[in-house]
C-alpha cells in the first residue's frame, strides 16, 4: 500500500491532556484507572476518566453540539498545536479536499440518558432541549469536528465497537489512494457513560478492580474514556524521523456476536494481511500494542493468534491497563501510543498485570523498555468479529 504520513497527531485520555503526560505515564508505567462513583451507577466502578471535561466550553457557535462527547473531542483537538497543523493543512489543499474519518461506540448517549431522566412526568416527552441530532446521533462527533474547522470534504463516523478508530484509518487510506482526498483528520473519540458502564457489566464483562491484561487472574475490562487524531498526507512528505502507516489489515470473522473466535483466526488474519500489505515479515516488527482486554477469552484469542504468527519473541503489551478500554476510541489511542513508541523509542511495559498467564506464553512486557524501534502492530478487534490491525514505521536517516 501506499504509505501514509503521520503529519500530526495528539491523543487525550484518562493519563491526561497531550502527547507528554501520556509518554511520562508510559515511562513511569502509571495508570490512570481509579476506582469511584461515577455518575448515578450503583456502587463504586473502575474506570478511566477524563479529568476537566464538565469545565469543557464549546465555541458559542458549536453550542447546539454540546455533550460530553463533543466536549472531549473538542479537549483532544486542542493539543500538541493539532489545530495549527490542520489549518495549515487547509491553506494547502482547501476546506474540501480534507476528510474526516472518526470511530466512536458511544457518541453522545450520556445526553439522552440524562434526557431520559428529565421526561415530561405527564406526556414522558424529552426535554426540548435535548439535541440529539448533534449529541446522540451516531455521526454527531464528525459532524462537529467538521463544523469546528470548517470543512467540506467527506465525512464518516465508523462504529464497529472496538475496531472503531482502527478502521478509520484504513478508509482514509483508501480515500487517498481514490485521489478523493489530499489530507484526512483520523482518528476517534468515546466517552463514558451508563449504557456502556451496565451494559459490560451485564455480560459479566467489568472488573471490580483495574484490569489486568494477560494476567492468569484477569477478570474484565475497565472502562475508559478517550479522543486520539491524526493527519494523514501521502507518504512522500516523509522526511527522517516521521512516523508512516505503512500497513493495514482488516478481517470479518463473525464467529460470535460478543466473543472471538477461541483460536483468533480473525485476529490472525487481519494481522497477516497487516504485514503483507506493509511488505514485512513477522520478525521485522519489534513491538505489538494488544488489544489486550483483560477479560478471559480476548486475551487467550488474542495471544494464540499472536502465538502462532510471531512466536514467543516479539516484545508485546497492552495499555489498557494504563487508559481502561476505551472502546471505540482504543484504536486510535493505541495507533498514537505506537507513534509515541517509535519517536521515543518506549516500549509500554504493562500496568496492572501481575502474574503472566502461562497458557500464554508471549513475550509479553511487564517492564518498560527504552530501545529503538523502526515498525510496530497495533491490534483492535471488535465484537462480532470485526478485526483491524495496524503498522507504523519510522522514517530513519
Amino acid at each position: 500500500m501506499q504509505a501514509l504520513r503521520l503529519s500530526a497527531y495528539t491523543l487525550t485520555s484518562a493519563l491526561g491532556a497531550g502527547l507528554s503526560s501520556h509518554l511520562d505515564a508510559l515511562r513511569q508505567q502509571r495508570g490512570g484507572i481509579v476506582k469511584k462513583h461515577w455518575e448515578t451507577v450503583e456502587s463504586d466502578v473502575c474506570v478511566g476518566e477524563v479529568a476537566g471535561l464538565d469545565q469543557v466550553q464549546l465555541r458559542p457557535e458549536l453550542a447546539a453540539y454540546d455533550c460530553r462527547n463533543n466536549r472531549l473531542a473538542q479537549l483532544g483537538l486542542e493539543q500538541d498545536g493539532f489545530v495549527a497543523s490542520v489549518q495549515e493543512a487547509m491553506a494547502r489543499y482547501g476546506t474540501g479536499r480534507i476528510g474526516v474519518f472518526l470511530g466512536s461506540s458511544t457518541s453522545g448517549i450520556l445526553s439522552s440518558e440524562v434526557a431520559y431522566r428529565q421526561r415530561d412526568p405527564l406526556t414522558g416527552s424529552l426535554p426540548p432541549e435535548h439535541r440529539y441530532r448533534e449529541t446522540h446521533n451516531a455521526y454527531s462527533v464528525a459532524d462537529f469536528v467538521r463544523h469546528y474547522f470548517g470543512l467540506s470534504g467527506p465525512a464518516v463516523v465508523v462504529s464497529t465497537a472496538c475496531s472503531s478508530s482502527a478502521k478509520v484509518f484504513a478508509t482514509a487510506q483508501r480515500m487517498l489512494a481514490a485521489g478523493l482526498i489530499d489530507a484526512a483528520i483520523v482518528g476517534g473519540v468515546d466517552s463514558l457513560c451508563l449504557t456502556t458502564i451496565y451494559g459490560f457489566s451485564s455480560l459479566q464483562l467489568v472488573s471490580p478492580e483495574p484490569c489486568r491484561p494477560f494476567d492468569g487472574e484477569r477478570d474484565g475490562i475497565s472502562v475508559g474514556e478517550g479522543a486520539a487524531y491524526a493527519l494523514l498526507e501521502r507518504g512522500e512528505l516523509a522526511q527522517a524521523g516521521d512516523i508512516l502507516l505503512t500497513g493495514v489489515g482488516e478481517s470479518s470473522d463473525a464467529y460470535h456476536m460478543s466473543s472471538p473466535h477461541p483460536e483468533g483466526l480473525g485476529a490472525r488474519m487481519a494481522m497477516q494481511q497487516a504485514l503483507l500489505s506493509a511488505g514485512l515479515q513477522p520478525a521485522d516488527i519489534g513491538y505489538i500494542n494488544l488489544h489486550g482486554t483483560a477479560t478471559p477469552s480476548n486475551d487467550a484469542a488474542e495471544g494464540a493468534a499472536v502465538l502462532s504468527l510471531f512466536g514467543t519473541t516479539t516484545p508485546c503489551s497492552s495499555t489498557k491497563g494504563h487508559t481502561g478500554h476505551t472502546l471505540g476510541a482504543a484504536g486510535g489511542i493505541e495507533a498514537i501510543i505506537c507513534a509515541l513508541a517509535l519517536r521515543a523509542g518506549v516500549l509500554p511495559g504493562g500496568v496492572g498485570t501481575r502474574q503472566l498467564d502461562s497458557a500464554l506464553p508471549c513475550h509479553y512486557l511487564l517492564q518498560t523498555r527504552e530501545q529503538a524501534l523502526r515498525h510496530v502492530l497495533s491490534n483492535s478487534f471488535g465484537f462480532g468479529g470485526s478485526n483491524c490491525s495496524l503498522v507504523f514505521s519510522q522514517v530513519k536517516a
